[in-house]
This record gives C-alpha cells, sequence and structure tokens, in this order.
C-alpha cells in the first residue's frame, strides 16, 4: 500500500472509530455517561500528548547523546534531518544492550530521537540512517497526534462500557428494562464496542509504522537499508527482549522490544516483520 493509501486508511479508520463512539451514544440513550468519558479521557491524552516525551525519556532513563560521544549519530541525523525538512530532533541515549530506537514529541519542532547502546553496536551506518528515517518519518507524520485522536475516542468508548458494566451490576441500565433488545444492547456496548475500538486503534497504529517504513525508506532513497535493520532487530529482540517491567511504551519503538505470547502478538501495535520487510523489498 502506498503512502497515500496508508494516509487514507488512517483517516478511514478514524472516521469508523468516531462512528463508533456516536453509536455507543446512542446505545447509552442519556448522554451524560458519554461527556463525563469525553472529558475524563481529553484531559488525560491531552496531559500525555504534552509531556509524553519527558515521561518515556524518563521512563527508559534516556540521556542526552553528546555530539563528542556520538559524532555519528548525530552526522546521519542532520543528514536525515535535512532529507525530511524537519528540524533536526533532539538525540537520548538508552543504556541497554537490547537494540532498538524510537522517537517522541509533540511534531516537528518539539521531538526526540532515542536509541538503545544495542543498536549502535548492531547496525552498519546505512541501517542506523534507515532507522533514524523511520523514526523522523513518525515527527514528520504527526504519528503522536494521531495516536493521541485515536487513544482518546477509544478511551471515552471503553469508559462508557466500563459504566454500563457497573450499571448493569446494580440494576440501572435501561431502567430495569430487561426485554431482549435490551439485553443484546447492553452486550455489544459492555463487551463488542470496546474490543472494537481497542483493534482499530491497533490497525491504526499498524497502519502508521507501514507509513514511516515507506516515508523513511523514500527518504534515504534505500529501502533495503531500513528491511535488513528491521531483520536484525527482529532476531535480537527475540533473543534478548528488554529487561522492563513496564511494557506501555512498546509501541513507540521501531520493533516490539518485549517478547510476548500468541496473544499478545495478535494485539500488537506492530505489524509483522516479515510483512514490513517484504513491502520494503518490493519498493526497490
Amino acid at each position: 500500500m502506498s503512502a497515500l493509501g496508508n494516509q487514507f486508511k488512517t483517516v478511514l479508520l478514524l472516521g469508523v472509530l468516531t462512528a463508533l463512539l456516536l453509536f455507543v451514544g446512542q446505545l447509552v440513550g442519556g448522554m451524560n455517561g458519554l461527556l463525563v468519558g469525553l472529558v475524563f479521557a481529553v484531559v488525560m491524552n491531552l496531559f500525555s500528548y504534552l509531556f509524553s516525551d519527558r515521561i518515556v525519556l524518563a521512563m527508559y532513563r534516556a540521556k542526552p547523546a553528546d555530539k563528542k560521544d556520538y559524532p555519528v549519530l548525530h552526522r546521519i541525523a542532520e543528514e536525515v534531518a535535512q532529507l525530511a525538512e524537519i528540524p533536526k530532533p533532539k538525540l537520548y541515549i538508552i543504556n541497554n544492550p537490547t537494540p532498538n530506537a524510537f522517537a517522541t514529541g509533540r511534531g516537528p519542532k518539539k521531538s526526540a530521537v532515542a536509541c538503545t547502546d544495542g543498536i549502535l553496536r548492531l547496525l552498519s551506518k546505512d541501517e542506523l540512517k534507515g532507522v533514524i528515517a523511520h523514526e523522523m518519518s513518525h515527527i514528520k507524520n504527526r504519528d503522536i497526534l494521531v495516536a493521541t485522536i485515536a487513544a482518546t475516542i477509544a478511551g471515552v468508548i471503553s469508559y462508557v462500557a466500563m459504566m454500563a458494566r457497573w450499571a448493569a451490576i446494580f440494576g440501572g441500565f435501561g431502567n430495569r428494562d430487561r426485554d431482549g433488545g435490551n439485553i443484546l444492547s447492553f452486550l455489544f456496548l459492555a463487551i463488542v464496542t470496546p474490543l472494537i475500538a481497542v483493534i482499530i486503534q491497533l490497525a491504526i497504529s499498524r497502519s502508521r509504522e507501514y507509513l514511516a517504513d515507506e516515508t523513511g525508506a523514500k527518504m534515504i532513497n534505500n529501502p533495503r537499508a531500513l528491511a535488513s535493520a528491521l531483520e536484525k532487530l527482529e532476531g535480537a529482540n527475540m533473543h534478548m527482549p528488554m529487561r522492563s517491567s513496564n511494557t506501555s511504551a512498546s509501541s513507540l519503538f521501531i520493533v516490539n522490544p518485549f517478547r510476548g505470547n500468541a496473544l499478545v502478538r495478535l494485539f500488537s501495535t506492530h505489524p509483522p516483520i516479515q510483512e514490513r520487510v517484504r513491502r520494503l523489498n518490493e519498493m526497490d
């Protein structure tokens, strides 16, 4: 799928997510619960959007990458930022042998790219350039903003579904009307809608990963380098997953840094590496 196709897919999925939210509002009838959920989700995700860069960098104890200590990384970042036509992001180093990297920040003027020690040792200069191009594509495409919008809508739906379950426990759903149609509506609201919302949110995340792969590969005119980097990173992270009890920011990394079971992989924010590599190799 082309970059334009991935952008269209994101817009379409956000539209479906919004339609689902409106449908949930219709199911609950009274809009008070929906409005409370909306306010709660907006405040929570606005805070995350404004301070996510500081939070995630602190979470992984990232330190500023001094230009004297990491001249190659800075030179690559300067080259890619020029190609991307965005300001050079701040660079950080995570003292971790597991090779990986992520980008964070609200947009091109306030952004950061963090790399682990491991990725600097594992990849060649061309492969590292491909990874940096992928991360700067996330910045250029404002993926943090897109993810925040999706999280806000999905958060409201999950909140209303939770309130519906509590109302059912205390006999408050549908004014105690227990006809068949009302029960089906409750089941759909309480169980199905939050699951659909999560699936759509994950689909948006995977779509943005494909978009960043393609944008980054075109940026440096070297899809093979990024494909090779992804294969190396996948193998290394499978054998040496990141040691951390906090997996909440795993979606930011270029490959999933935590090993999971089949169910976790099914609900992964990352597309399969094999498919990402295949698409990149077909760009030649």
